[in-house]
């Protein structure tokens, strides 16, 4: 079990398989893109392998999400979810993908045991998407959506962050789209994530701005906490159900009392949160051949020193140093 000193326990393991990404979000990286990890420094797929099933066969793991940067440029994506499809227990197995390449992957990664898939989206709009991205794959992140559905990944969930002055009216439109195409739509906050360190609290929007927006065009009527759990979206009815909307306000609704996340970079280090200043090696140890229990052990101590929360609000806060691309979502 990976508990810590205030009584949360993980059961939820978030693995980046990669640093690299075919999008530039304006919010993530620069325009350039970032000094990539060398590919000895990356974790080989026997490797994320065996710290999976560590995880999910020691330490109470119940669900992988493989995440990136960009999960799908990983060469070895297919294999490793079949892998971990074949642990006892099976968890559950999704990914977080900014769909470009689902076309063409989709069926395959269905048939390898994934379950389900996030996608994101942040527009509509051609040129805005070109903008917030700076690259013209909006196309190809729709035609990934439609593979995903055909595929049975579902529920299709479609993450969106919102933009002052780029998409922050589009809140509506892309619940509109969401209900239309039966994807489950949920709206991040903007974190400070940035490789530029340009998030500014002040000019985000907000979960109360994104709800104000929606209730221009919708009825919304909140699931409550007991539906909740430990997610990390508030979720809403829309217009009475089945459709649902989420919004996760990492930034003004703090969700870590009921974290229930461990996170594996792609370069074998152990995050207790995204917001961490802190990281335990694994890979060390791997290479070391040191056995499975003393890998559990080193496990176990670093989800212990987990923070109550996220550090946020914090006056004390300093942004990480690592991009989101590098530390997974």
């Amino acid at each position: 079990m990976l508990s810590d000193a205030y009584g949360r326990v993980a059961t939820d393991l978030r693995v980046s398989l990669t640093d690299r990404c075919n999008l530039r979000c304006t919010y993530c990286m620069p325009e350039e893109g970032l000094q990539w990890l060398a590919k000895p420094d990356l974790l080989t797929d026997d490797e994320i392998v065996r710290l999976i099933d560590i995880a999910v066969t020691s330490l109470g793991i119940e669900e992988v999400r493989f995440t990136g940067g960009e999960p799908l440029l990983r060469p070895g994506l297919v294999g490793i979810v079949e892998r971990v499809a074949a642990l006892h227990p099976r968890p559950q197995m999704s990914l977080t993908t900014n769909g470009i390449g689902l076309k063409r992957t989709a069926a395959a990664l269905k048939s390898a045991g994934l379950d389900r898939v996030n996608v994101s989206l942040d527009t509509l709009r051609l040129d805005v998407f070109k903008t917030l991205t700076r690259r013209d794959r909006h196309k190809d992140v729709i035609q990934g959506l439609h593979a995903a559905t055909e595929a049975g990944l579902t529920p299709v969930k479609v993450n969106s962050v919102l933009m002052p002055g780029l998409n922050d009216d589009e809140a509506p439109d892309l619940l509109a789209w969401a209900v239309e195409h039966d994807y489950e739509l949920r709206f991040i906050e903007q974190m400070p994530l940035d490789a530029q360190h340009g998030w500014k609290r002040d000019g985000m929007i907000t979960a109360g701005d994104i709800l104000a927006s929606l209730h221009t065009r919708f009825g919304l009527s909140e699931e409550g906490s007991e539906k909740r759990g430990s997610a990390p979206a508030e979720r809403w009815l829309v217009d009475g159900g089945p459709h649902r909307v989420g919004v996760i306000a990492s930034v003004t609704r703090p969700f870590c009392a009921a974290c229930d996340r461990t996170r594996l970079t792609a370069d074998g280090q152990i995050r207790t949160c995204l917001f961490a200043a802190e990281e335990t090696d694994l890979r060390a140890a791997l290479r070391a051949d040191a056995p499975d229990e003393e890998i559990t052990r080193i496990w176990r101590e670093a989800m212990w020193g987990k923070k109550a929360g996220g550090g946020l609000d914090d006056p004390t806060f300093v942004q990480p140093d690592r991009p989101m691309s590098a530390i997974g979502g």
